[in-house]
């Protein structure tokens, strides 16, 4: 089962049912009957403006991240999805604090609750920087559905890993 590697912190019982989807070879049908297309978020300037649009409505007190943007060495390098880090540097005896959110070139082609998953997820590190009950209550206050496309995202890279792309 080292192909559930994704949904390891689930249940057995979702475990199992994901196993048996993936074994009549289901999986990728129901991700594309319940996402049927991809976004059209493609380019940097894309992604920096709709991870903007999001950081207004919900952080309008956060500094938006200096850089926002696809990075294809993610997901090899670092086993995640998304990273959001911090520079610092001392400019004319002022620190200057930059973030930068950098989301995998996989979810390049993905659907847009996909992307928009992984953006969250990156913009609440703006506010929370561990992973507790806060990090998650501000991800399903950006996104109420959040948790279930955190679920379909996992089981989006299990049919990557056995099948390839879907859309």
């Amino acid at each position: 089962m080292d192909s559930l590697r994704y949904i390891a912190a689930y249940g057995d019982e979702t475990q199992k049912k994901v196993a048996s989807i993936i074994h009549e070879g289901k999986l990728g049908m129901l991700l594309e009957r319940k996402y049927p297309q991809k976004h059209a978020i493609t380019s940097d300037k894309a992604l920096y403006d709709y991870v903007n649009s999001l950081k207004s409505e919900y952080l309008r007190n956060s500094p938006m991240p200096s850089k926002v943007l696809y990075d294809a060495k993610i997901h090899t390098t670092h086993e995640a999805l998304g990273l959001h880090t911090y520079t610092a540097r001392l400019q004319g005896g002022k620190i200057k604090r930059k973030s930068e959110i950098r989301i995998g070139t996989i979810f390049r082609n993905a659907p847009l609750e996909f992307l928009r998953m992984i953006a969250v997820h990156e913009l609440a590190h703006l506010k929370e920087k561990e992973h507790n009950k806060a990090f998650y209550s501000l991800c399903t206050y950006m996104e109420p559905d959040y948790m279930q496309y955190e679920f379909d995202t996992r089981l989006y890279l299990i049919h990557l890993e056995k099948y390839g792309k879907l859309w």
